[in-house]
C-alpha cells in the first residue's frame, strides 16, 4: 500500500512540473510575439548612383589665401599642386589634413612661347635630367599620390618625354592624370603600354570666372559622368571656383551623383 501511495506522488510531482514547464513555455511565446512586428519590413533598396565624378584643383602653391573655403567642402576632391612655389609644401600639409587627395602639377613643355615654371621638364631633356626633376619636386611635396600635366601641350605629345615621366610615377606606384591639353597626348597609349594608373580629363570647369559658366560647365561635367558612368573635371585655386563648387556639390549628390578621388577612377 505504501509504495501504491509513493508512486501516486511521484506522478503528480512530475506532472506538475510537465503543467509547468508547458505554461512557462505558452508564457515565452506570448511574450516574443508581443516583441515582433506585425509585419516584417522589405530592406531598403541601395541608393542608385548615375555617375562618380571627381573634381581636380589644379595650381596650388602661389599662396595659401582659399585654403578656409575648403572648409566647406568636406568631399573627396583632388589637389594638383605646383613644385617650387613658396607654399608648396605648405598646402600639401594643409590640404592633406582636410583630408583632400594630393598630386603634384608638374611643369611640362607647352607649344605656346609663355613663361615657365622652375623646372619645367623639357622635350630636349634626356632621361637623367628628367627623373632628376621628378626626384626633386616628388621630395618637396609630401603626401603626393600622383601627378599630372602643368601646361605639357607639347611634351604630352612626346612619347620619349612620356615614356620617361610615366615610368617613373609607375617604380614609384603613382598615377598620371593627363590634363589633355592636347588632342594628339600619347598618354593614354604609353600609360597602357606601361601599365601605370592612368586618367584622362574630360571637362574644364573655370576658363572663365564667371559663375554661371562654372556651373554650365559642370552640367557638362554631370551629363559625362551619366552617359559613361565616370567624368573628371579640373578646375583651379581660385575663390570663385571654390565658392560655386560649394554650392552646387550637394544639390549634385542629391541628383544621385557620387563624387570621388581621381585614384578611383584609374584605368
Amino acid at each position: 500500500m505504501k509504495n501504491k501511495n509513493n508512486y501516486k506522488t511521484i506522478i503528480a510531482f512530475l506532472s506538475a512540473i510537465v503543467i509547468i514547464q508547458a505554461i512557462f513555455i505558452i508564457m515565452l511565446t506570448r511574450a516574443a510575439k508581443k516583441r515582433l512586428p506585425y509585419k516584417v519590413k522589405a530592406p531598403v533598396p541601395a541608393a542608385v548612383v548615375k555617375g562618380r565624378i571627381a573634381i581636380v584643383l589644379d595650381d596650388w602653391g602661389y599662396n595659401l589665401n582659399n585654403v578656409h573655403i575648403l572648409d566647406n567642402i568636406h568631399r573627396p576632391l583632388t589637389m594638383s599642386i605646383l613644385p617650387n612655389l613658396a607654399y608648396s609644401r605648405q598646402a600639401a600639409e594643409e590640404l592633406h589634413r582636410r583630408k583632400f587627395q594630393v598630386i603634384l602639377h608638374l611643369p611640362m613643355e607647352p607649344h605656346e612661347k609663355l613663361r615657365l615654371e622652375k623646372n619645367t621638364i623639357m622635350n630636349n631633356m634626356d632621361e637623367a635630367k628628367i627623373k632628376n626633376i621628378l626626384d626633386i619636386d616628388l621630395e618637396a611635396i609630401p603626401h603626393v599620390k600622383g601627378a599630372s600635366n602643368h601646361m605639357g601641350s607639347s611634351a604630352t605629345e612626346n612619347t620619349n618625354t612620356m615614356t620617361v615621366v610615366l615610368k617613373d610615377l609607375k617604380s614609384r606606384r603613382m598615377y598620371f592624370l593627363d590634363s589633355f591639353v592636347s588632342s594628339t597626348s600619347v598618354c593614354a597609349n604609353l600609360a597602357k603600354e606601361i601599365g601605370v594608373g592612368f586618367a584622362r580629363r574630360d571637362v574644364f570647369l573655370d576658363n572663365s570666372l564667371d559663375r554661371e559658366y562654372i556651373k554650365s560647365q559642370i552640367s557638362k561635367l554631370k551629363a559625362r559622368a551619366a552617359a559613361r558612368g565616370y567624368a573628371i573635371g579640373i578646375g583651379h585655386d581660385r575663390r570663385v571656383t571654390l565658392e560655386v563648387l560649394a554650392e552646387v556639390i550637394p544639390e549634385i549628390e542629391k541628383e544621385g551623383y557620387r563624387f570621388v578621388f581621381v585614384s578611383d577612377l584609374l584605368r
